[in-house]
């Protein structure tokens, strides 16, 4: 609880990617399908592949500049889906999700190795940091997580980390 700036951002980062996968862990697809409830229909595989989608728009397209398509142009989940990869398809399975958001991780991992926090991309043509992303980042995560408890508790009774 001392450490310095970027530690305490990756590690906070790291901490709500972690409780994304122990939202997950153990469950079936049928189990991952089941949404919090109505009108909702997000799911845990929904989340994973939103999550999955986010941090390919930041680390990648944003901060490095990538020339990628967006889920909705054929990204990683169902290209005829402009959601950010809530909506599941058909053949969508967790187990598939959580790889792809797993490498986009290991991508964003790489991508901020030795960039300093305040290097920056360009979001709608306003630079915006490195510190920012990670600040961002772990905001996206903390609401999602809520929305991961739930689920889960809905799906199984199972709560906390």
């Amino acid at each position: 609880m001392t450490a310095d700036e970027r530690t305490t951002l990756e590690s906070w980062l790291d901490f709500h990617r972690s409780t994304l996968a122990a939202k997950c862990a153990g469950l079936d697809d049928e189990a991952a399908r089941q949404a919090s409830a109505e009108p909702s229909p997000i799911t845990l595989i929904g989340l994973v592949q939103h999550l999955a989608e986010v941090e390919r728009r930041w680390f990648r397209r944003v901060l490095l500049g990538a020339e990628l398509p967006t889920t909705a142009l054929g990204g990683p989940f169902d290209p005829t889906v402009p959601d950010g990869g809530f909506e599941v398809s058909e053949g969508a399975t967790l187990a598939g999700a959580l790889a792809v958001w797993q490498e986009e991780i290991r991508t964003a991992r790489e991508a901020c190795a030795g960039v300093g926090l305040d290097a920056t991309g360009e979001f709608q043509g306003t630079p915006v940091s490195l510190r920012w992303i990670y600040v961002h980042m772990i905001e996206e995560y903390a609401r999602h997580n809520g929305h991961a408890d739930l689920i889960r508790e809905r799906v199984d009774g199972a709560t906390g980390v």
